[in-house]
């Protein structure tokens, strides 16, 4: 059951990208790290869109986490991540409106982050435990990805300066969510 539940949410992830927005990147073998080694750095209005869908996707459902009585590593783990990416919405919210770079925020989920958040809803308990930390495992190693891209080859270098900071924080991320159970 458990190995199912992880199939279905590594393909609805795999599927709509956790950080999915048009144009997508180009697919290929991640690494340890959860990088794409041939992954390039998107242009700095789809940077700023997909790391605005991630914050808000992580923040909605981990707002959900905390509601759903999550188990005992879920919880702090759903409180940092609201934090955490609220401030990071805040940073770049301040770049875009500081005229560092130029770029629309995004004011709403994408169709398939909204898809996802819903069925969370609908799931509770262990169900809902199991698919929620899948979720941020894929979701983060696709963030590492896309950061250690842009930070390398971004076309922004204010962006790039702040992809580069940032980066550090989500592969923390990432390393706490491979440990949830």
């Amino acid at each position: 059951m458990k190995l199912t539940v992880i199939i279905a949410a590594a393909c609805a992830l795999a599927a709509s990208g956790a950080l999915a927005q048009t144009p997508r990147m180009a697919p290929s073998q991640p690494s340890t790290s959860g990088a794409t080694p041939s992954q390039t750095a998107p242009a700095a209005q789809d940077f700023v869109n997909k790391v605005a869908i991630s914050d808000m996707f992580e923040v909605q459902s981990s707002q959900l986490a905390l509601e759903k009585q999550p188990d005992r590593d879920t919880k702090p783990f759903a409180q940092k991540m609201v934090k955490d990416h609220q401030q990071t919405t805040k940073e770049l919210k301040g770049l875009v409106d500081g005229g560092k770079v130029k770029a629309t925020l995004p004011t709403a989920l994408d169709s398939e982050h909204q898809k996802m958040l819903d069925e969370l809803k609908g799931k509770s308990g262990k169900d809902f435990d199991q698919s929620y930390d899948q979720m941020q495992v894929k979701g983060h190693q696709d963030a590492v990805g896309l950061f250690e891209a842009y930070s390398k080859s971004g076309d922004n270098s204010d962006l790039k300066k702040w992809a580069a900071k940032t980066l550090p924080h989500l592969k923390q991320h990432l390393a706490m969510a491979q440990k949830l159970k």
